[in-house]
């Protein structure tokens, strides 16, 4: 038996203070966002292509009348390039987009986001200051964790282990493979160790750390960590990718990506968590 009161596992209900953070949050990311030469986007809840670029276990699905497949939004960057690519490109040029707006998951998950796009933009810096000028509108130095999605791959083809075990994050077993530069990557946190650990990776890995590197010296923000050996599986980020993080609570990750053959870079700022973070700090 269902209560009338409550709500499926996963959904959303904002009340009171809650609410009015919420509101807080969007208002000023609207505005700075406005500020700072983006236009807003508010793309359909429904798609009809979602379901085939996106595992069919988070997808919500339905018919529609004609009994073609639609879904439930359950991302908005590939969306909003589409859109601005294939259905709007004759109507504006402009290439920063940003929206308010949730995300659906199966079965019932909501996920609250405020996201921005660089359209053809491959400087990755610029999400990343976007984010921190947001922070500081609300007095918040989060952690900055910059990775590069590739180096995990190049790792797991070059030793020939599987890529599960970065993905879990299972240092024993990569420490176990007993390899010098490994160790040395897995070690490698402080932006100012990294260039010892490019002088002793192999050849292909060394291009893809000075990617993180020359990211690193692009931003001015102190509270940074590099983590090359983290990987988990992505839709569209590809390259360099980073996280915010604030006591185990990721208030944002932003990336590298190729969409509708256009490479370009871009961030999601998840608002529950930032709620969440605001709520306990007050």
């Amino acid at each position: 038996m269902i209560n009338e009161h409550e709500i499926p596992s996963g959904s959303r209900l904002y009340f009171g203070k809650s609410a009015k953070l919420k509101r807080e949050i969007e208002a000023t990311a609207s505005a700075f966002l406005t500020e700072a030469g983006f236009e807003e986007i508010v793309t359909p809840f429904f798609s009809y292509h979602q379901h085939q670029n996106i595992s069919e276990k988070e997808v919500v699905r339905f018919s529609d009348v004609d009994n073609h497949i639609v879904a439930l939004r359950a991302d908005s960057t590939q969306d909003v390039v589409r859109l601005i690519t294939k259905r709007l490109g004759r109507s504006t040029n402009h290439s920063k987009w940003f929206y308010i707006q949730p995300v659906f998951r199966y079965p019932s998950l909501e996920i609250n986001q405020i996201g921005a796009e660089f359209i053809g933009n491959e400087d990755l810096s610029s999400s990343i200051g976007v984010c921190v000028d947001m922070f500081d509108k609300f007095h918040l130095k989060p952690l900055l964790h910059i990775s590069n999605i590739n180096i995990p791959k190049i790792i797991a083809k070059e030793l020939n282990v599987s890529l599960d075990i970065f993905e879990k994050a299972e240092l024993q077993k990569i420490l176990s493979l007993d390899v010098p530069w490994l160790e040395a990557l897995a070690c490698l946190q402080e932006p100012k160790d990294i260039d010892e650990v490019i002088k002793i990776v192999p050849q292909n890995l060394k291009q893809e750390l000075e990617k993180m590197k020359a990211l690193y010296e692009k931003i001015e923000y102190e509270n940074v960590h590099f983590s090359p050996l983290y990987y988990v599986h992505m839709r569209y980020y590809d390259e360099l990718f980073f996280r915010f993080i604030h006591k185990n609570a990721t208030l944002a990750k932003g990336g590298s990506y190729e969409s509708e053959e256009i490479k370009s870079t871009g961030f999601a700022l998840y608002t529950d968590a930032f709620i969440e973070t605001l709520d306990k700090r007050n």
